[in-house]
């Protein structure tokens, strides 16, 4: 681990975790675009536990009253013995022992309800932090589904974990920690400040003499450390998604010799977290000393005065020692509330960036009418779609098709002709620009999206699986299917024969990377997964693409059978998996160059027969090489 790591490792605050990375930059010495707003929405936000809170602002009035008292009944306790040792002096009398313990038990007995109302408060509040908390995830996690598909390609995952995790999580412990101290400081502050004009009003003023000193030193270290914490918050997430980028992608970054790239580019983040945590670290830490050294001025301030008035009788020996403990209580709940303040700013700006993720502009809403179709024919129209994902680069351009029910329509081209796209307009994960797709005669914008996509089975190049068995991968597909059912399926996709040589068969557990099983076993899972959920219309995205040619060849039979009277798209760059189409769609810049069966386009010699021929031209132009 480099310097660099190590010093940022060293400036993270215990307990806290790193956020995944976000696609932003951010400029130096930025801060919370909002923090009066944020906070004020973060206060709405605890409005449905007013009534908890409102216990616990109780608990701590009573706990921090409690506290108050007992200095000043203490001093009386130091009153007598001063007293009684000084009339024992003289002979004219004795300690009064008695009084004295009854004084003791009384601020015992004070100090105990105190502490039992603290400790109510803390359950209270722990309880209400970690609810609001869990308001957030669901909200977060809720908000997920809603967020087009356009957001999450312009924002890391790991952006967004770190604001269901790092954000979340500043606000959990700014609620549980730093909000009852709030309450506790400035009950304080207000009940030492009548105890001390109660004692005396000219030390008193001594002591408060101390406050627009202390405050100015709150005020100065707040505005050079917000935007420190605001930094320091981002980039923890920036850290852990390049973290995680170079573990998920580790082969390749070892294959390629990246190891030096890699490290460059994250100790150039880590710099900027370094910077960032030291700065805002070293400010929250030089506040503590700072308003101690303030303290200690108006210590001496009070005791060169209050022996003054001692000598002059006007106060008791036992007032000026509960004076200077009131002192010191005036002093921490000052030191505290500046204590909180920085952490104030982190939390403003966690509770920012879970707010804006909230915010986020949702998918188009859907129809109030919804249609409902209580059988679906599979009849598919692209009628004149025009998309981009950017509005000034269109990658559809005026595209025009019909997939008769039961057809097999081919989709091809070369890379970036617009065919996955097409499958995303199909799906509704993009709404068309321009044009409508219909779904038997009817534009599946009128329909509501997930009754839409229960009408597509989706094999897509890229697997996906969960850590859980092959059994329950499967069975995603449909998750009402039985075992027989699903065992069925898995027939079809010729899985089940390779699922009985591995250890456990069908209860096998595969690993989070599913890195226990072949690439070629992940896609036939999930072609199986597909056959399962047993749709009315197919969607298969280069689904052979990662297996060899005699699964291929099975999978194949397997589709056939499977495609029988359905509506199927299958997009491919290997021609010679497509041949038996009942419609090929030839795809060139967002356009339909050339439509046709296999064999009529290979006899019109166009671009679809130039592609075709130049998979089998590869061999031999290496051969003569």
């Amino acid at each position: 681990m480099s310097d660099q790591q190590n010093r940022t490792m060293n400036t993270m605050r215990p307990g806290q975790m790193m956020g995944r990375g976000g696609p932003r930059a951010m400029m130096k010495g930025e801060k919370a675009k909002n923090f009066k707003g944020t906070m004020l929405r973060l206060l709405t936000s605890l409005a449905p536990y007013k009534i908890r809170l409102g216990i616990v602002l109780l608990f701590a009035i009573v706990s921090t009253v409690f506290s108050i008292i007992g200095p000043k009944i203490m001093g009386q306790a130091t009153t007598v013995l001063l007293e009684g040792v000084l009339a024992q002096f003289r002979g004219t009398g004795a300690i009064d022992f008695t009084k004295i313990a009854t004084i003791l038990l009384t601020v015992l007995v004070l100090y105990v309800l105190s502490a039992l109302a603290s400790f109510i408060m803390g359950w209270i509040m722990t309880k209400v932090s970690t609810d609001l908390t869990y308001r957030f995830r669901q909200q977060i996690q809720a908000k997920m589904n809603r967020i087009p598909f356009r957001y999450f390609d312009n924002t890391t995952y790991g952006e967004t974990l770190s604001r269901i995790t790092n954000d979340v999580d500043t606000i959990n412990q700014t609620l549980n920690q730093s909000l009852t101290q709030i309450i506790t400081s400035l009950v304080t502050v207000v009940g030492v400040l009548v105890m001390m004009f109660s004692i005396d009003w000219r030390m008193t003023l001594v002591a408060l003499l101390m406050i627009p000193l202390s405050f100015g030193i709150i005020g100065f270290i707040i505005g050079k450390s917000q935007g420190f914490y605001k930094k320091q918050q981002e980039y923890l997430g920036h850290i852990n998604g390049q973290v995680e980028e170079m573990y998920g992608g580790h082969i390749v970054m070892k294959a390629f010799n990246r190891e030096e790239k890699t490290l460059t580019t994250f100790d150039a983040t880590n710099e900027t977290l370094y910077e960032s945590a030291w700065k805002s670290q070293f400010l929250t830490g030089i506040m503590m000393p700072l308003m101690n050294f303030v303290g200690n001025l108006g210590y001496v301030g009070v005791a060169v005065l209050g022996g003054w008035l001692a000598i002059k009788k006007a106060i008791t020996v036992g007032d000026i020692q509960a004076f200077i403990q009131y002192v010191r209580n005036f002093t921490q709940p000052i030191q505290q509330i500046a204590n909180i303040s920085n952490v104030l700013q982190q939390t403003a700006a966690a509770a920012e960036r879970v707010y804006e993720f909230i915010d986020e502009s949702e998918e188009i809403a859907e129809s109030k009418t919804p249609v409902e179709l209580t059988q679906v024919r599979g009849e598919v129209e692209f009628r004149n779609v025009h998309f981009g994902y950017n509005k000034d680069r269109p990658i559809i351009k005026n595209f025009s098709a019909l997939a008769q029910p039961g057809q097999k329509i081919a989709i091809v081209g070369p890379t970036g002709a617009g065919k996955t796209t097409l499958v995303k307009l199909l799906m509704r994960f993009y709404d068309v620009d321009d044009g409508a797709i219909l779904l038997d005669g009817q534009d599946i914008r009128l329909f509501r999206r997930s009754d839409l996509r229960k009408n597509f089975g989706m094999v897509l190049q890229d697997t996906w699986l969960y850590n859980d068995t092959i059994m329950e991968n499967i069975r995603y597909g449909r998750l009402t299917a039985t075992d027989d059912e699903v065992i069925a399926a898995a027939k079809a996709a010729y899985v089940d024969h390779f699922v009985h040589t591995l250890p456990e068969g069908y209860h096998m557990v595969l690993n989070e990377e599913t890195s226990n099983i072949s690439q070629g076993q992940k896609q036939l899972l999930t072609i199986a997964r597909a056959i399962l959920a047993d749709p009315p219309i197919m969607i298969l995205d280069e689904a052979t693409s990662s297996v060899d040619t005699r699964t291929e060849v099975l999978i194949q039979k397997a589709m056939d059978r499977l495609m029988h009277g359905r509506t199927s798209f299958v997009i491919a760059h290997r021609l010679s998996t497509i041949q038996n189409a009942d419609l090929i769609l030839v795809l060139r810049d967002g356009d339909i160059v050339e439509q046709g069966t296999h064999r009529e386009l290979l006899d019109r010699k166009g671009f679809y027969a130039e592609l075709y021929n130049s998979q089998f031209e590869v061999p031999a132009i290496a051969e003569e090489a």
